[in-house]
């Protein structure tokens, strides 16, 4: 067991503090349980018991929207017991679970529509049993690297001064020759990783984005400010470090949003941040599924989500998704590429999909 394991959460300033905080009562035999059970019963948060994370059901609120706002605001503490890990191309081989549900409101998150009627946040004590799945994954792909992604259901950051999970993660994969970590995150809490040993074998990406889109798409996330000064934090701390231009979105004066964004991520990181960088770029996309979603929920959202300007791709489970057309695509990647190569002509694009 980490060391990190019996300390207690790191509380920082604005930092995610739930409203209302469920149990399950297995996890209080958990060290990690134990520790957020006593956090929450210090802090005066309201608590209950639940027999599943999976079924929360009772929650406050008359109207679905306001189930749903109150759901954002709602931790709910249990055991992982699935630990057959999801496959996360491109980013990695794996998905590796932590935590599901985030506490930020973007408009356009995908987690709208696979968390379904469950937007509440999961946070998962049993690790020690979830890196001991993730090494029988090494084993069986050696003497391949094998990565896994920490963020594809939430933002692990967020809640890192909560759970400590991923000072776990990172202190364990720093012992694997094998085995590599990836997460990325909208938030800046990153200060009690950065004394950690990682051994190269943690890579932490940011997720940016035009002034446009932060200040209108994603509510209840770290400023760009805040996202630019850790990231130099962790380049600082040494750890690979990456970003992620998603959603990149075809906006009035996008061009002049995107230039800007690369040009203030030049002046704002340190030189040492240069070295191995590598950039995500992932367009705009939506379901039919995810626009009836994403309207009842954010009634007065400006995502633009015309059927009818946008071309339907094919997903990997049979359900289409709507992407730009191959011209406004193609616009959008060489641009964006371009300004990167010019400020960091070192860096790497890993794909743009």
């Amino acid at each position: 067991m980490s060391t990190t394991t019996m300390e207690r959460p790191a509380r920082t300033k604005g930092s995610f503090v739930p409203e209302l905080v469920y149990f399950e009562p297995n996890a209080l035999d958990y060290p990690k349980g134990q520790r957020i059970f006593d956090w929450v019963k210090e802090t005066g948060i309201p608590y209950r018991m639940t027999t599943s994370h999976n079924r929360i059901t009772n929650l406050p609120g008359e109207s679905e929207l306001e189930q749903y706002k109150i759901a954002k605001r709602t931790l709910v503490v249990g055991i992982r017991k699935t630990l057959k890990f999801d496959t996360s191309k491109p980013s990695a081989e794996y998905a590796i679970p932590i935590a599901t549900g985030c506490m930020g409101h973007c408009h356009y998150c995908y987690l709208q529509t696979t968390l379904g009627a469950k937007p509440y946040i999961r946070v998962y004590v049993n690790t020690d049993d979830i890196m001991e799945a993730a090494k029988g994954y090494i084993e069986e792909r050696a003497p391949e690297i094998t990565r896994f992604e920490a963020a594809c259901t939430s933002d692990p950051v967020g809640l890192e001064p909560i759970t400590g999970s991923l000072a776990e993660l990172i202190e364990f994969m720093a012992e694997q020759p094998l085995g590599r970590l990836r997460f990325v995150t909208k938030f800046h809490h990153v200060d009690s990783l950065l004394g950690l040993t990682h051994n190269g074998n943690t890579r932490i990406r940011f997720s940016v984005n035009s002034k446009y889109v932060i200040k209108n798409f994603e509510p209840a996330t770290s400023s760009f400010e805040q996202r630019i000064e850790a990231a130099a934090k962790v380049a600082g701390a040494g750890y690979p470090l990456g970003f992620i231009i998603a959603p990149i979105i075809w906006h009035d004066n996008w061009e002049e949003g995107y230039g800007e964004l690369l040009d203030s991520l030049a002046k704002a990181l340190p030189r040492e941040a240069s070295g191995g960088l590598t950039f995500e770029l992932i367009q705009h996309r939506f379901t039919k599924t995810a626009k009836s979603v994403i309207e009842k929920r954010y009634p007065k959202t400006k995502l633009e989500m015309d059927i009818e300007k946008r071309k339907y791709k094919w997903g990997r489970w049979g359900q289409g998704k709507y992407v730009y057309p191959d011209e406004q695509a193609y616009a959008l990647r060489m641009y964006i590429s371009e300004r990167i190569f010019e400020h960091f002509p070192d860096a790497n694009i890993d794909y743009f999909t």
